[in-house]
């Protein structure tokens, strides 16, 4: 039997960036299931505080060179790699000009989040799905990490379900208290339907771009919800307490490993049913 395919994607990863409940898991969470007998591919935005040299990123050129069209305007898309050697894992890298050479992450040095935050997502969720597809590696689950790849389960659904790489993966989101303060653009909507998602799939993003409806969006669309720390957002909570889906609560740091690896198979024998 050839054993399953997990595809992580996570908005920030150690050692590439500091350390959070966020980064450490999506830099121990990819190990341990590799250890455990799972095929893994991990991406991440390359953000402009990365240094290439230093963490000895290069550019895959066979990846790299395609167009992403947001906005009427063309984005060029660069994928470069790295690797952890102690773990013996690839981290795979979506870079851009345009929207990821800052020096932050999601908000500039005085906290203000950057405005272009929702095409900054869109450009990642798409980018990370042309690179996999590149790559024609047929992912059984795909696991998101933070707020800035909650659009990935939604193009996964909308506009990808039917592509022979995606067609029979089942998606996790997982759900940190790492929110965002001033909503994401009103537009993120009619940019969403510019790549072909319908109107009627955006609803919970129809009157607010807050993080509870963001986060409505990509559990929506998700297979299964892990909630990723002890604290979360009291609105978030109450609305994923609600959610008829399969739900992973909060596994502190010791067993979670096995917890988020019983929790894939579980998806997958659901989908054989």
């Amino acid at each position: 039997m050839e054993s399953r395919r997990v595809l992580f994607v996570s908005q920030e990863i150690m050692p590439y960036l500091g350390e959070t409940k966020l980064s450490k898991i999506s830099r121990d969470l990819p190990q341990g299931i590799q250890e455990r007998g799972k095929e893994i591919r991990t991406f991440m935005p390359r953000y402009g505080s990365i240094n290439e040299r230093r963490n000895q990123l290069h550019e895959v050129i066979r990846l790299s060179g395609m167009n992403l069209i947001i906005d009427d305007t063309d984005h060029p898309l660069i994928i470069k790699v790295a690797s952890i050697q102690s773990a013996r894992m690839q981290v795979y890298f979506i870079d851009n000009d345009d929207y990821f050479q800052r020096k932050h992450t999601v908000a500039d040095a005085a906290g203000i989040e950057y405005e272009d935050n929702d095409e900054r997502a869109i450009f990642f969720a798409r980018g990370v799905i042309e690179t996999v597809r590149k790559l024609r590696w047929n992912p059984d689950i795909v696991h998101c990490h933070g707020w800035l790849t909650s659009l990935i389960p939604l193009y996964l659904r909308k506009l990808y379900s039917d592509d022979p790489v995606f067609n029979k993966l089942k998606s996790v989101y997982s759900v940190y208290n790492n929110g965002y303060k001033i909503p994401l653009k009103s537009s993120l909507s009619e940019k969403l339907m510019a790549d072909g998602i319908e109107k009627s799939a955006l609803k919970a993003i129809k009157n607010n771009t807050d993080f509870l409806s963001l986060t409505r969006l990509a559990t929506e669309n998700s297979d299964g919800i892990i909630i990723g720390c002890d604290k979360i957002d009291d609105a978030v909570k109450k609305y994923l307490a609600g959610l008829a889906k399969p739900l992973l609560e909060y596994q502190g740091e010791e067993n979670y490993i096995d917890a988020y690896n019983d929790f894939y198979d579980k998806l997958l024998q659901d989908r054989k049913k």
